[in-house]
């Protein structure tokens, strides 16, 4: 079985991730926002992801995520202090 064919948990796909199993199963039933679902292999109760899926889902949802995430403010001046308090020495 190659890397790419390797099936995994719930668990592994959750510590590939850095988050909880219940996310991953969040993610799997399509209940994240702002992500597509995750595929997987349902068996019952268990739920396994083809290592290729996992890699593939995570590409899709991570283009343009930055820019999505953070726009621009135009209101915003990181540089300059607020009015009234102290400037940092």
């Amino acid at each position: 079985m190659t890397t790419n064919d390797e099936i995994l948990t719930v668990a592994e796909v959750a510590a590939d991730l850095r988050c909880s199993k219940a996310h991953v199963h969040n993610a799997i039933n399509g209940k994240v926002a702002g992500v597509t679902p995750l595929p997987a292999i349902h068996m019952g109760r268990r739920k396994l992801v083809r290592r290729s899926a996992l890699e593939r889902w995570k590409r899709a949802n991570e283009k343009g995520s930055f820019d999505a995430m953070i726009p621009a403010s135009p209101e915003v001046d990181a540089v300059r202090p607020m009015r009234g308090e102290p400037h940092a020495s």
